[in-house]
């Protein structure tokens, strides 16, 4: 049996929707976006990879993991007053799913939508594909999933969004006595008065450690590197503050420790002690096994790979009489994460190991295509080699940004649909990238990897929103948009290179003229001439998102993320813009205009669309007297003064070019 299609989506479906409702009583949604074009999807799930086939649908295109439980807290957290507009991604989220703006009622909205999508599908549920593979013939490669019954089901794009699952594992003597994090019981209770050793220092091995704290008698955890906490390294993959409980009673109250040393160099032995009072408060005269950690080099047999029947002589204690790790444990408790399965794909259709993350990922390109496997691409937490360690897009915040992007790529391969943009007048440009570095939830979720490309084209200008950085070199062919002889501005959002006291004073920088010296996430313009090269992207300065440009500006951080300050933020931004596209950029009165047009051969360019074309304001000699008088007023969103603007540009640019006309134009 075999069922043709253009596409397959392979995701998880006890993350996802198999049935819809199944999954929200799992605590997990998927999301989202509208296809133009119709897709196969294979929903699959870990560990038996059992999967759901659904006919062509236009509804989704992308699973993504969502928490409900969070995402329930993030649309009705009290301290969101204005609902969510300043809660980055999750009102987009819910936009995108309802149509609806963040409330309470959304959540109950977004499964109705969804379980709707999933009746109207057709779908068979319980198949499980064990195997894909590639096929090379005239009409071009394709891939094939093989399900449980020998069914096949061929298409020419893969989507794989199975997420990590498969545990990290370290060979070592004596880890065959090692639970795992996948099995352990999820019970406080059943670690009462018991000695733990935990290996790992990641989420996982906190929450672990955070769960039993309370009931076991101590915990002590074990890795090759210190702790690293997300709050200095800005990365949410690293220990976050809710799960670091353990680091107090560390270092306040002794009662648990970290240590540090390779795995490859340890031994778990196991020791049977008659008479010995066991750490978890068993009786005398009871064995109980007792689990030892150990120095390789002091084992006899270091090549043998059974630690059973170890001798006094050879725990690291006897040799070392303060060795941190002397006493038994009663569990050792393996935390190391999780990794892509690659065992699902055969040799011609199987991604690359990636060369970061220890290999554990599939290596893609910048638009998250397999590498050497064309027409595959990779979605969700299991797409996270492209920005390991550098950004989110191994979370949910993060890789429902970079799900969307393969979906522009593919409308514009499959298609010939061009990457979204907005068509601006230059005038408005100022106006409009305020706005988005305010309120744009991609380039501040997605920060150094996704951003805006602006696209100058004289006296007007086209905004692409949330392209791959990565993926610059190649931005004609996935965007369909061209660069023009102007030239383009790329929007980055980025932290500072510098190691600082991330609570110490002078952690923040407030003086505009510094703002390169920003610590904090903060807006980055970038201004080139032409597409950068690949080799450029290449060899760029190390910690740089993108290549030198030609000209660079950076906003200075705000406390508030609010990047409306008219002289911190809104005249150095008006400076740097000018001098990229060679034109006054300032806002002018009626009575100016005119004097312009008589005195200039060209006036400037806010009068050639505005009073040249019969629209502006007149100016008021009192209102100006005392804006001198009083200093440069906050801008007023209600402001009508560009409300008859050329009808040929979108009617919500009026207010956007309102709230700049008085508080820019203050020099005349």
């Amino acid at each position: 049996m075999q069922a043709a299609a253009p596409h397959c989506f392979l995701c998880p479906a006890g993350k996802c929707c198999t049935p819809v409702n199944h999954a929200a009583e799992k605590g997990w949604s998927p999301a989202f976006h509208v296809s133009s074009s119709s897709l196969w999807l294979a929903l699959s799930s870990p560990p038996l990879m059992t999967s759901t086939i659904m006919a062509p649908n236009t509804m989704i295109t992308a699973c993504l993991e969502l928490d409900l439980l969070a995402y329930r807290w993030a649309i009705s957290c009290p301290r969101l007053k204005e609902t969510t507009l300043y809660w980055r991604g999750t009102r987009d989220l819910v936009a995108s799913l309802t149509n609806t703006p963040g409330t309470e009622n959304s959540l109950a909205s977004t499964r109705s939508i969804l379980e709707d999508a999933t009746e109207k599908s057709s779908s068979n549920n319980g198949v499980d594909v064990g195997r894909i593979r590639a096929r090379h013939s005239s009409a071009g490669r394709s891939y094939i999933l093989t399900d449980q019954h020998g069914g096949d089901y061929t298409c020419s794009v893969l989507l794989v969004a199975t997420g990590l699952w498969v545990p990290q594992v370290v060979e070592f003597v004596g880890s065959d006595l090692v639970e795992g994090y996948e099995s352990i019981s999820t019970n406080p209770e059943d670690y009462k008065d018991q000695a733990v050793l935990i290996l790992g220092k990641g989420n996982s091995a906190f929450e672990t450690a955070q769960s039993i704290i309370g009931t076991a008698s101590r915990v002590h955890m074990l890795s090759s590197s210190p702790v690293r906490l997300a709050w200095q390294t800005h990365y949410v993959g690293d220990l976050r503050a809710v799960n670091n409980e353990l680091i107090d009673t560390y270092q306040l109250k002794s009662l648990d420790g970290l240590v540090e040393a390779r795995l490859e160099k340890i031994i778990i032995a196991e020791r049977k002690d008659q008479n010995r009072r066991a750490s978890g408060g068993k009786k005398k005269g009871q064995k109980q096994k007792q689990f030892y950690l150990m120095l390789k080099k002091y084992h006899q047999n270091s090549q043998d790979k059974n630690s059973s029947g170890v001798t006094q002589e050879e725990l690291s204690g006897y040799h070392i009489d303060n060795f941190p790790m002397r006493k038994p444990y009663d569990r050792v408790i393996r935390c190391l994460g999780f990794r892509f399965n690659f065992s699902i794909f055969d040799s011609s259709a199987s991604p690359p190991n990636s060369e970061n993350a220890k290999g554990r990922l599939p290596g893609v390109t910048a638009w998250y295509e397999g590498k050497d496997t064309p027409g595959l691409f990779v979605l969700g937490t299991a797409s996270h080699s492209r920005d390991y360690r550098a950004s989110a897009g191994g979370f949910i915040h993060g890789f429902r940004y970079t799900a969307r992007a393969v979906h522009r790529v593919l409308e514009h391969r499959n298609h010939g649909n061009a990457w979204p943009s907005t068509k601006l007048s230059t005038t408005q440009l100022l106006s409009w990238i305020l706005k988005r570095v305010s309120e744009a939830s991609g380039p501040y979720q997605m920060f150094e990897i996704i951003g805006d490309v602006i696209l100058l084209q004289g006296a007007h200008c086209e905004y692409v929103e949330e392209f791959l950085l990565q993926a610059l070199p190649q931005f004609s062919s996935l965007s369909g948009h061209q660069v023009s002889r102007h030239g383009f501005i790329v929007l980055v959002m980025q932290y500072g290179k510098k190691k600082i006291d991330y609570l110490g004073r002078g952690r923040a920088e407030t003086d505009w003229t510094k703002a390169w010296k920003s610590n904090f996430l903060h807006p980055v313009l970038y201004y080139y001439d032409r597409l950068p090269t690949e080799e450029e992207m290449r060899m760029r300065p190390h910690g740089w998102p993108l290549p030198r440009p030609k000209a660079i500006h950076h906003m200075v951080e705000d406390f508030l993320t609010e990047w409306d300050g008219p002289l911190s933020h809104i005249q150095p931004l008006r400076s740097f813009l000018e001098h990229c596209v060679q034109t006054d950029l300032r806002a002018f009165y009626a009575e100016s205009c005119f004097r312009s047009a008589l005195t200039h051969r060209k006036p400037p360019l806010f009068c050639q669309e505005g009073y040249l074309n019969r629209q502006g304001l007149r100016q008021n000699t009192q209102l100006l007297q005392h804006v001198y008088n009083t200093g440069p007023p906050r801008p007023q969103h209600h402001d009508a003064g560009t409300s008859d603007v050329n009808p040929a540009f979108p009617s919500y640019l009026a207010p956007a070019g309102a709230s700049l006309s008085s508080g820019l134009k203050l020099d005349l």
